[in-house]
Formats: structure tokens, C-alpha cells, sequence
């Protein structure tokens, strides 16, 4: 259908559109007409990739001058492949619909190139550092030159050499491409798939990939660095954008780490006493570029992700590098000294905290090392390796760690967080030294591409409440909406457990989880709705460590035997080839109709990346409230660093995280308006207005006061009820209803006067 969304035509793959929908794009056509950023939250399985992308593609075609590119970012790989399915269907109905008056669009997707690998040996590695390893050794320049000279004996990358001798002059062809189609005709041509899409995306009018590729500078600086500023940029299920920014600007660093490091000094100290005897040129022609600046050495960073600097900005690198670590062997013996230094640090029989310029002091007095010389040392290393071409870059990794510590280190003086723990609090009796250099403020990772882009989309299914994410990422958006799902049959069924049948209150606070009564109401529930409930359940814990030690306890009072007599039982674990395992044998047990109950974690992989659509997933169970480990040192630094900068209460915080997860959880059995499904909160705390009034407003509306203190059979009861409801034959119109608009209601001016309405109430 085609739509006009004030003013703008948009071509809609579907017969109908949701009212949702439809102020989904009002609202985002306001904020692409103001050239800013918006805040929108929809509900789970009510369109939302097809509406965005059905909006911005529509804009593009109408404003081609003011908007060049569309960038969607995804948080996995099933995710970015759903985009770009739905983005073939859009390009299919515009073909049909308007013909030539089509818009032109090369569209792709970007993976790593554990996924886009083609090459008959390293693509069957099953780790992404290894196979970025492997890539490396075959496609360096120093390796091809050396390929060239004697072919026989020094391996390289034919696909790469073929698409450096002939792909970057031959654009890729219109159209939509996902990794299964870049990797296909990458085969046809002979060409490597990978670079071609890193090449590509310069050209692309859509970009699809991951979150990082934007976020962790240490990437950006390679693959984004060309975008268009005339960009809309989509942080698609973006309910963790703030804990994905913090990562990616953060580091670890243990005792093994820097013994590690010792190891990769010697092994260069070799490589440059060897280069001296043989080709005294190559230092001093790197030891000249260094001189003029870092920018001038017009060093080929293609290949090299892994070395790749992790934060310099601009005005530092126009500046040359500090005499005293131009020289290799001086910047060597520098390195080393800022070691010892660490290891000196590392030697400690009590936590530590401190602020970046506190420890710069400290390592001024004890080893006199400045800061400016500290700034370039991941930038230095990597001209150093390359220098020397070295292939290995994987068996480099530590040293490559601490240099990305200096840098960041010796940059930032606000935001960061500097804490020594001689050993883990969950195990007093190890002495394992770890030094976390974590960022505290989430907006120094995103801030780049809030100024960049003239706009940033932040959406998912689970924002609420929509205001914390301007306050922790720094920035004004010009609209901010959360909508309701219309329903004209009520798919959904939320409801608070706060107590078993014995009238013993559920929860997994600190002080009653290990109380033998509570786990036991845990069990009898789970035992109940395994009876009641067709095909799957997935049930979430609020950790691995709670999850196990309440597993065990229902092995030991014959619960698991009892679930087992309704369903086959799975657990998600730590290992993601076992969750993996695990999930295709749930997957199975539901197809074939035995039914299946999945034990997983909320924050873990279930819970993030997959769908439970249909009867993978007829009710969810979470067990407790997923606070994050509260006596975490680096949790304490972040709340104590949100508190004083933007006056968020630890509290708020904490509640807002955790009821953020709780409805990423809930939501995975609810994939779209003919699915339908029961969602358990088990636990009495989610009755509390301040973890209720933090849910998504969808979820709010349909739980109602009397579902929010039921008992187990209470809770049984409502569930046959809603399950019976939900067994009786339908039609899609029957089941959609009210909940669709075709295109001559929705343009009738009453229509719009109601929707006008609604928009208004939300806002």
C-alpha cells in the first residue's frame, strides 16, 4: 500500500498498517525534517524494521540532496539478517509498484570476516580472532610483496588479490546484499567478500552491521571513518547501547596479561636486532615519517582491525611523535619500563581506586614517564609492526592490550575509572591481580556520532522509561514517543507471582533466595505451568551462579523429575557451542510436539538474540528481579560517576537496568500480533509502583491490579483461561481486526483526527 506520512509518500509492503505504525512515522518524519536525534519505543512484533525502513528509504527517495545513506546497526547476526530479508521485500514492492520510477539502492550487510570468509582454509575456523589472524598472514602487504617474489613458497589470499587487482573498479551492482549473497558472488568473481563490502560501503546507499562498527573507535576508524555526514543512522533493540559503548571502551588487564607482554618485547627486540643487521633502511625510513607526524607516514590500514588506534583524535596525530619513542628500540625500552611500572601496580594486597591523572602522576614519580609520549603508544606499536612484518598479530594481542591502555590512559582525564582488586570477591582465596581500566560515561563512545550524523535513531521494544537515555548518553533528542500495541484480541497475558500456595512470599532478594521454601514455590511453579501450558517455556534467572545452585536444589526435592513427566528440560550455560546445542534440541522438541521448558539467564544469550515465536514459546517465567552483581567495584564507580554528573539516584539506576532486561525477556515470546503468549513475573517486588511504572507502556496497559499478587494456582487458573481463549478459531482479520487500517480509513480525516489524538496523549 502506499501511504502519504505528512506530505511523504511511502511505499508499504502490506495490505495493512497498524495505527502504531503509521505514528511510528510520524514521529520519525518529524525528527529526519528537524535534523536531529529521536527516542522511540515500540512494542515487540508489531513491525518496527519494516516501518523504519519503509520511512527512510521513502525519505531518501524524496530528499536525495539532504539524506545520502541510511545506516542500520543490529546488535547480531540472526538481527542483521532479518533486516536485510525485509529489506528485499520492500525493494521487490517498489519494483512492482513503481517500476522505473523505483529508487536506485545497493544495499548491504557487513559482518566479520568470520562470516564472510571464503577462503577454503581459514573460513573453517570457528574463532573470529583466529580467523582475523589467518586473514592478516595472507593478505598484509609486506606477505603479497614477498607472494609476488616467490609464490611458491609464501602463501597469500587469491580471492583478496583478485579483488585488489580488479574489484575497486568495477562498483557493485543495485540491489540488496546479505552475507549469503556478498559470499556467492564473491565466488563468481573470485573476488573476497569481506573486503568487498568494506570497500562497497562507501557507495551504499543502506549499510547494514553491527553496533561496534560504529561505536568501538578502535573499528569506526576503519570501516566508518568515510560515511557521509548527510546519514540516518538506526541503533535498532538499542534497550543496551549504553553498556555496549562502555565496553568498547574499556580495559582488562591481569598478571598473565603482562608476563604476556614481556614475552612479545623480547620477540620484537629480536625481530629489530635482526632487521639491523640486514636492512638498516626500513627503521630509518619509519624513524623519517614518524618525524613529519603520524598522518604523513601514509600507512595502508586496510588489514590491520586488530591494530588498529583506539581513541587519537585528529589534532593529536597532525603532531610528530615524541622524540624519545620514535627510535624503535628506545620506544622498546620505553614500553618495557611502563611494564615494570604495571607490574609494580599489580603487586597489591588491597583494592585500589583512582582517577586516570592520579595514576599518570603516580607513574610520573615512580618510572618518570610522561604523558605525551604515553598518547602514542598504540598508534607507534602498530607502525612498528608493520615495520617489521610481523604476521602473527594474535600471539601480539597483550602487548597490543597494554598499548591501548596507555593511550586511553594518558587521553582522558574525566569519565574513566582506575581500580586495582588483588583478587575476585567471589573467590577471596585466589590471588588473581586484575587491573580494570573501565569507562564510566557512556556518551564519550557515542558522542562522535551524535556530532557526525545529522540523525540518530535510538529505538527498540524495551526503552521504558525513555527518559534515562538522553541523561546517560549526553544528548537532545527532538522527539521522544513510547506506543501502545492495539489489539482486538488481547495476545498477551503479564502477571506477578508474589507467593506460592503455602502463602510463602517469592523473591530472589539476597536475604530469602537461599531460603529452602522459596525455591521449592519456584519449582511447584515451574512444575504447574510445565502441566498446563502446550508446547514451549523459557524461563529466565537473575544469574549462571543462582540458576545452578536452584537447579541442584530441585534435582535434590524430585522437581526436575516432575517437569520432565510434562516436558524435555534444557539449560543454557556459559559455553556458546552447548547453548547452541541446546537451543536446536529445544527447537526440535517443540516442532515434534513433545514440548520443552528452556532454563536460561537474563543478560545471557537467550535472552538477547532470539526469538520465540509462535509455539517456541507459549508463556516465559522470570525468576526474580535481574539486578546486576551490586558489590561489583566497577558498578559502584559508575553509579557514584552517574550520580555526581547527571544526578541519576543508584537506585533509579539500578531499577531502570533491571526491569529493562526483565522486559527484554518477557518480550521474546511475543513476536507479532498472531502469536500470543503468558508472561510470569515471579517475584513480589514487580508489584511495587517504582518497578511497574519503569515497564514498557505496552506491558503496563495489559497488566492489570488484579494479575499483580497471585498466588501459583492463581496464576495456573488465569493461564487456562487466557489458554483456552486463545485455542478457539480465527481468521487474521478476526485476530487483527481494529488493530489494521487499510489506506482509505487511515487518510480519512476522522482517522487522522484520532490518531492525532493518541499522538498527543503519548506525547
Amino acid at each position: 500500500m502506499k501511504i502519504n506520512v505528512d506530505g511523504l509518500l511511502v511505499y508499504f509492503p502490506f495490505d495493512y498498517i497498524y495505527p502504531e505504525q503509521y505514528m511510528y512515522m510520524l514521529e520519525l518524519k518529524r525528527s529526519l525534517d528537524a535534523k536531529g536525534h529521536c527516542v522511540l519505543e515500540m512494542p515487540s512484533g508489531t513491525g518496527k524494521t519494516i516501518t523504519l525502513l519503509s520511512l527512510t528509504v521513502a525519505y531518501m527517495k524524496a530528499y536525495p540532496l539532504d539524506v545520502t545513506k541510511v545506516i542500520y546497526c543490529s546488535r547480531t547476526v540472526p538481527e542483521l539478517e532479518k533486516v536485510v530479508e525485509e529489506l528485499k521485500n520492500l525493494m521487490q514492492y517498489y519494483e512492482r509498484e513503481a517500476g522505473e520510477d523505483r529508487p536506485k539502492i545497493m544495499a548491504l550487510a557487513l559482518s566479520s570476516r568470520k562470516n564472510l570468509c571464503i577462503h577454503p582454509e581459514v573460513s573453517q575456523n570457528q574463532d573470529g580472532k583466529t580467523v582475523d589472524s589467518s586473514c592478516h598472514q595472507l593478505t598484509a602487504t609486506h606477505v603479497r610483496m614477498r607472494h609476488k617474489r616467490d609464490p611458491e613458497h609464501v602463501p597469500a589470499c587469491s580471492f583478496y588479490e583478485k579483488f585488489d587487482m580488479n574489484g575497486r573498479e568495477v562498483p557493485l551492482p543495485e540491489g540488496v546484499y546479505g552475507l549469503d549473497e556478498l559470499k556467492d558472488y564473491g565466488r563468481r568473481r573470485g573476488w573476497c567478500p569481506y573486503f568487498l563490502a568494506r570497500y562497497a560501503i562507501s557507495h551504499a546507499n543502506i549499510v547494514v552491521y553491527s553496533y561496534y562498527y560504529l561505536l568501538d573507535p578502535k573499528i569506526a576508524d576503519l570501516v566508518s571513518k568515510e560515511l557521509s555526514k548527510q546519514s540516518i543512522v538506526i541503533f535498532d533493540e538499542a534497550h543496551n547501547i549504553d553498556n555496549v559503548c562502555i565496553e568498547s571502551m574499556s580495559v582488562t588487564i591481569s598478571r598473565r596479561t603482562l608476563d604476556k607482554c614481556s614475552q612479545n618485547i623480547e620477540a620484537l627486540t629480536k625481530h629489530i636486532n635482526r632487521i639491523k643487521d640486514s636492512d638498516t633502511d626500513r627503521l630509518q625510513d619509519e624513524y623519517r615519517r614518524l618525524v613529519d607526524g603520524l598522518r604523513e607516514a601514509h600507512i595502508n590500514r586496510e588489514t590491520d582491525v586488530v591494530l588498529s588506534n583506539p581513541v587519537l583524535p585528529d589534532q593529536i596525530l597532525q603532531e610528530a611523535v615524541p622524540g624519545n619513542i620514535r627510535n624503535a628500540e628506545h620506544f622498546l625500552a620505553f614500553i618495557k619500563r611502563f611494564l615494570e611500572y604495571m607490574k609494580i601496580r599489580l603487586r597489591v594486597q588491597h583494592v585500589v581506586s583512582e582517577s586516570p591523572p592520579s595514576f599518570l602522576k603516580d607513574c610520573a614519580q615512580k618510572v618518570c614517564i610522561d604523558r605525551k609520549p604515553l598518547r602514542f603508544c598504540a598508534e607507534r606499536l602498530r607502525s612498528l609492526l608493520r615495520t617489521l612484518e610481523i604476521i602473527d598479530l594474535q600471539s601480539f594481542t597483550p602487548l597490543v592490550v597494554i598499548s591501548h591502555f596507555a593511550t586511553l590512559v594518558s587521553t582522558y582525564t574525566k569519565g574513566f575509572s582506575l581500580i586495582i582488586e588483588p583478587f575476585d570477591d567471589r573467590t577471596p582465596t585466589i590471588s588473581n591481580p586484575i587491573l580494570n581500566f573501565s569507562c564510566m560515561d557512556a556518551s564519550i563512545a557515542i558522542k562522535p556520532v551524535f556530532d557526525r550524523f545529522q540523525s540518530v535513531v535510538i529505538t527498540s521494544g524495551t526503552l521504558s522509561p525513555l527518559d534515562m537515555y538522553p541523561k546517560i548518553l549526553d544528548f537532545r533528542p527532538v522527539t521522544m514517543a513510547s506506543f501502545s500495541m492495539t489489539l482486538a484480541r488481547t495476545c498477551i497475558c503479564p502477571m506477578i507471582v508474589s507467593k506460592g500456595n503455602d502463602q510463602v512470599a517469592m523473591s530472589t532478594k539476597f536475604e530469602t533466595r537461599e531460603d529452602i521454601a522459596v525455591i521449592r514455590n519456584y519449582g511447584n511453579l515451574l512444575v504447574d505451568f510445565s502441566a498446563v501450558v502446550p508446547d514451549g517455556i523459557v524461563c529466565f534467572f537473575t544469574s549462571y551462579v543462582y540458576m545452578e545452585s536452584t537447579v541442584a536444589s530441585w534435582y535434590e526435592q524430585g522437581i526436575i523429575d516432575q517437569v520432565q513427566k510434562h516436558k524435555l528440560l534444557f539449560i543454557e550455560t556459559q559455553d556458546g557451542a552447548e547453548t547452541t546445542l541446546a537451543l536446536l534440541n529445544y527447537q526440535k522438541a517443540c516442532e515434534n510436539g513433545r514440548g520443552a521448558v528452556l532454563l536460561s539467564v537474563a543478560r545471557g544469550k537467550v535472552s538477547e538474540g532470539i526469538d520465540f515465536d509462535h509455539h517456541f514459546g507459549r508463556a516465559v517465567i522470570m525468576f526474580g528481579v535481574p539486578y546486576v552483581y551490586t558489590q561489583s567495584r566497577i558498578l559502584k564507580a559508575r553509579l557514584e560517576y552517574l550520580r555526581d554528573q547527571y544526578q541519576i539516584r543508584e537506585n533509579d539506576f539500578l531499577t531502570f537496568d533491571a526491569m529493562r532486561h526483565s522486559a527484554q525477556c518477557l518480550g521474546r515470546v511475543l513476536r507479532g500480533k498472531t502469536d500470543y503468549g503468558v508472561m510470569v513475573f515471579a517475584d513480589k517486588r514487580f508489584a511495587r509502583a517504582d518497578k511497574r511504572g519503569k515497564l514498557p507502556r505496552w506491558l503496563q496497559e495489559n497488566l492489570s491490579d488484579n494479575l499483580c499478587n497471585l498466588s501459583t494456582d492463581e496464576a495456573i487458573q488465569v493461564s487456562k483461561r487466557f489458554l483456552r481463549q486463545m485455542a478457539q478459531p480465527f481468521s487474521r482479520e478476526d485476530q487483527l481486526g481494529l488493530s489494521l487500517l487499510t489506506l482509505e480509513q487511515l487518510q480519512s480525516e476522522e482517522m487522522q483526527k484520532k490518531i492525532q489524538q493518541k499522538m498527543t496523549q503519548i506525547s
